[in-house]
């Protein structure tokens, strides 16, 4: 039986999601979220489907032998940032995390993980069969957020667990917290491991002149988070690694059709950035420095901080965002304490007057920031995260799952951090918290392990 399509736009036949962004785009939103280009700043014309290739003999080949331009613009890349080799993503961090703990952790064995790591670091302990020991972060009370991983915690971790020789944390975090990776890599290398660090947020921060990544054994970074690039463009960076081995474990976590749109749009970011983009960013980071000061934000003592990322402490992080959406400004997050910003390259002047303005007017300076609580100690381990992933499983209100082995994750997203982890038992202190900073309503879904 035929169905007859709706209408969309201008009476053609409709296209639910293409009409929605443009009605979206249309609206001119100050756009302070993913991508990093904000919708605003495009190095070059990659909307022209005239570029969208595949490999033809004369266009190379991301997973090939090499020896031609894909690799020439992977070179340059790690060049610049201080790497022995570069891979280009077109499947975002996430391919990255996959890739980078492939090559270093290889199968089964023990990984110490950042607690704060990403939920694809998650994944991957399942697909690579990984036994995790949990680095835990320190509490920044007044803040209400999770400060840096501790040089001394990976030690005792490494002294407690020889047997681990891969080390992988995340720098910085969804707040904008940095840790001292020169530091900690000198301990995992002291200890014959090396680190992995997940920098999606951080693919800025060398054109800001930080060089702390340059201590690590692999990197992954975002370029579409922070940079003028497209959606799902990420980097793979390595030292004592060649471009061959990246190429051949992220052929196995990449699409062998990979976009051309996405490849080039790394390329034209780089060039970008070395020619005006770093002293744009530059601009950004000083305005960043007078927002804060302006307002409430996160500035602990102590403690390194991505200089554009501006984090909001306010009462109900939620519903300032709401009015901030409302007023047509896009911060990237919210939770119960906080509203965060990411603040590019592509931030001009008039967007960054317009968002003081919108802050003069919506910031309540004189409410107390809501006081995040600490997240209770991590669960307990059931089973491995890979026979979690795999278990079969039912599904249940959040509210009746204590006692249950959590089959997923139980993590805010973003960013993304597991509060319960696949495989770890589901006890009344963590429902209780899940509520304290709004994750567990009346409505809210767990899959536990049948």
């Amino acid at each position: 039986m035929e169905r007859k399509g709706g209408k969309g736009m201008g009476g053609r036949p409709a296209a639910p999601l293409y009409d929605s962004l443009k009605r979206l785009a249309a609206r001119r939103p100050l756009r302070f979220d993913m991508p990093g280009h904000h919708g605003v700043l495009s190095p070059a014309r990659l909307g022209e489907v005239a570029l969208d290739f595949t490999e033809t003999g004369c266009t190379g080949d991301l997973f090939g032998p090499g020896g031609d331009d894909i690799e020439a613009a992977e070179i340059m890349w790690a060049r610049r940032f201080g790497f022995d080799s570069c891979l280009f993503l077109t499947g975002g961090s996430t391919q990255g995390v996959h890739t980078g703990l492939a090559l270093l952790a290889g199968a089964g064995s023990a990984v110490a993980l950042d607690r704060g790591s990403h939920r694809s670091a998650y994944h991957a302990l399942a697909l690579l069969d990984l036994n995790p020991h949990y680095l835990l972060r320190p509490w920044l009370e007044r803040e209400g957020v999770a400060g840096p991983i501790q040089p001394e915690g990976v030690a005792e971790t490494l002294q407690n667990h020889p047997e681990i020789k891969t080390v992988c944390i995340t720098s910085p975090t969804y707040y904008g917290v940095l840790s001292d990776l020169p530091a900690i890599a000198k301990v995992c290398h002291a200890h014959g491991a090396r680190l992995m660090v997940d920098g999606a947020h951080g693919a800025h921060l060398p054109f800001l002149g930080y060089e702390g990544y340059q201590a690590a054994d692999v990197v992954v970074m975002s370029a579409h988070k922070t940079l003028p690039a497209l959606g799902q463009s990420a980097l793979l960076f390595a030292n004592g690694l060649t471009l061959a081995q990246l190429r051949g474990m992220g052929s196995v976590y990449g699409s062998s059709s990979p976009s051309y749109l996405l490849l080039a749009g790394l390329d034209a970011a780089r060039a970008y950035m070395e020619r005006e983009g770093a002293r744009r960013y530059g601009y950004t980071a000083r305005r960043t420095a007078r927002l804060r000061s302006r307002f409430p934000a996160l500035r602990p003592e102590s403690v390194a901080l991505d200089p554009t990322r501006l984090t909001l402490a306010c009462a109900d992080g939620f519903a300032l965002a709401r009015r901030l959406r409302a007023a047509g400004i896009f911060p990237e997050m919210a939770d119960r304490g906080h509203v965060v910003f990411l603040l590019t390259c592509a931030d001009g002047p008039r967007r960054l007057a317009r968002l003081e303005r919108v802050l003069e007017k919506l910031v309540d300076q004189g409410a107390e920031p809501y006081p995040c609580p600490a997240p209770p100690a991590p669960p307990q381990q059931v089973l491995t995260p890979r026979q979690a992933l795999f278990a079969p499983r039912k599904t249940l209100p959040l509210s009746q799952g204590e006692g249950q082995v959590s089959a997923g994750q139980l993590a805010p997203y973003p960013p993304g951090v597991p509060v319960v982890a696949p495989g770890e038992l589901l006890e009344k202190k963590h429902l209780v918290y899940l509520r304290e900073i709004g994750y567990n309503r009346s409505d809210t879904m767990v899959e536990v392990v049948s």
